[in-house]
């Protein structure tokens, strides 16, 4: 009897732990393991944030591995990128590429010779073997398959070939992947954090590729070795990866190595309904940090994307891992709402004092605002500022020459021309000081309320709404309000 047939196939194979209680008693170490073939997408991004919080809530430990097998997609370009964004993000680690660690190297090209010892143990005990079958045959067995209603498997075809037609193909320079033999019976019991306890016939499954025919270990087994060897006792990953999970399980049992705990993330959709794309708007950290937004804003709002907090309010990064609960994730897709993000964004702007506003206007502000502005202008426009682009037209509005809209348009010409002779008159006389114009003004025109103030906010900003002009009329300056009082009197 041949190997092959010696492997027992039992009808349960009963998985990982459900416990999540488990990591109250003992030291959690949870990964964050991206192929580095772009920049970093929103939904990437809080899976790591996820599985971040869960180490940092347990005072566990946090790794980052580079998935780098597809070197054609992984030009070093997105390595450092990677690593850019996610130390934008917040986003620290205890082991990574960077910073070493007991279990590295932390590129799986640089384990290759690590997974070749593996690849050799599983086909010693008859648990893999090469397969031969070209891209063509494989193509035309699914193809038959699909037309008889089922599921795409690979047929087996190659399990039992002798050693003399694997040497007459290797003869014919056919290079062969390595395929993991699958038992043809049983049920594999995977426990998930997220989604509950999923069972899956192995008959479903088929043998499945775990070396490629250039030598390049296959995701499903790269994956599996490294988490089991760095120690890894938790995997949040996205539902995507539902499928795989089964059978890097079983990869991890033929080889005696420990299994961690799985929990699955829905997928991050937009509003309406679809995968999140670039029709959405920004989907990427890389996107958002040069639209201007701020990290703690980013991590607030997608740490609210599927995971309930009871606090409703701005949380840094201590209070968000105290928040933090696995049971507290929810099997709901999660949709990306660039309104919602806003909102978190306008509290992280107002967490900040001034100082830390200015650093982070500055280099979006193209040098507009005057040197000795900074402070007044900060403390003038930051209550009406949720990005950068926002102060860069305020500060327009206040230095330069503003533009109008049609609704300053129209409450400049719904006065008359005494007015605006009135309040050039009265801004003279009170020598720029809002208070006394102001008073002044209205004693003079007889006009008070809106009636007073929205014609004077259209003519010195070009809109009816904005930050207190009390504290922008020192950052227009007396000499160029009354020239944009000059315009608005030629206009009505």
């Amino acid at each position: 009897m041949s190997a092959l047939c010696e492997i027992p196939c039992p009808r349960f194979y009963i998985a990982t732990r459900p416990m999540a209680q488990y990591y109250t008693t003992m030291n959690l170490k949870s990964r964050f393991a991206p192929s580095p073939t772009g920049y970093l997408h929103l939904g990437n991004a809080r899976t790591a944030l996820f599985a971040w919080l869960a180490a940092r809530s347990m005072n566990g430990t946090f790794i980052l591995r580079l998935e780098d097998t597809d070197q054609q997609r992984s030009p070093d370009i997105y390595e450092k990128a990677l690593l850019e964004d996610l130390q934008w993000f917040g986003i620290d680690w205890d082991e990574g590429p960077d910073r070493g660690g007991d279990h590295g190297p932390y590129r799986q090209m640089e384990r290759l010779a690590l997974y070749d010892a593996y690849y050799a143990r599983l086909q010693a005990t008859g648990q893999a073997y090469p397969c031969y079958c070209s891209a063509d045959e494989l193509a035309a067995e699914r193809a038959v398959q699909r037309s008889a209603g089922k599921a795409p498997r690979y047929g087996g075809r190659c399990r039992h070939l002798s050693a003399g037609a694997r040497a007459e193909r290797e003869a014919a320079g056919t290079r062969p992947t390595l395929r993991f033999h699958i038992p043809d019976q049983g049920i594999l019991s995977v426990p998930d954090l997220v989604w509950g306890e999923r069972q899956y016939a192995l008959a479903d499954l088929g043998d499945f590729v775990i070396r490629r025919s250039d030598g390049s270990p296959a995701f499903f087994f790269a994956n599996a070795v490294d988490d089991a060897l760095m120690g890894v006792t938790l995997v949040l990953r996205g539902e995507d990866h539902l499928t795989n999970t089964p059978r890097q399980i079983l990869i991890m049992q033929a080889l005696g190595l420990p299994v961690p705990d799985y929990g699955h993330l829905p997928l991050l959709l937009g509003t309406d309904g679809q995968p999140l794309s670039k029709r959405h708007g920004a989907t990427s950290l890389r996107d958002l940090q040069h639209h201007g937004y701020l990290p703690a804003a980013v991590r607030n709002y997608l740490a609210r994307l599927g995971h309930h907090y009871t606090a409703t309010d701005f949380l840094d990064n201590t209070a968000l891992a105290q928040g933090f609960a696995l049971t507290q994730i929810s099997k709901a897709p999660g949709h990306f709402d660039a309104v919602q993000l806003q909102h978190w964004q306008h509290e992280a702007v107002q967490s900040l004092d001034d100082a830390a506003v200015w650093n982070w206007l500055a280099p979006h502000l193209q040098d507009k605002v005057p040197t000795g502005r900074e402070m007044p202008f900060v403390a003038a426009v930051r209550a009406n500022t949720v990005l950068p682009a926002d102060a860069l037209d305020w500060a327009e509005r206040c230095f330069a020459t503003p533009a109008m809209d049609a609704e300053a348009a129209a409450a400049i010409t719904g006065v008359g021309p005494e007015f605006w002779a009135a309040a050039q008159t009265t801004l003279q006389v009170a020598g720029g000081d809002y208070r006394l114009w102001t008073k002044a003004l209205q004693q003079a025109s007889g006009q008070r309320g809106k009636s007073l103030f929205m014609p004077l906010r259209a003519a010195l900003t070009g809109l009816t709404h904005g930050p207190e002009l009390a504290a922008l009329l020192p950052l227009i300056g007396e000499e160029r309000a009354l020239t944009r009082l000059h315009a608005a009197a030629q206009r009505s």
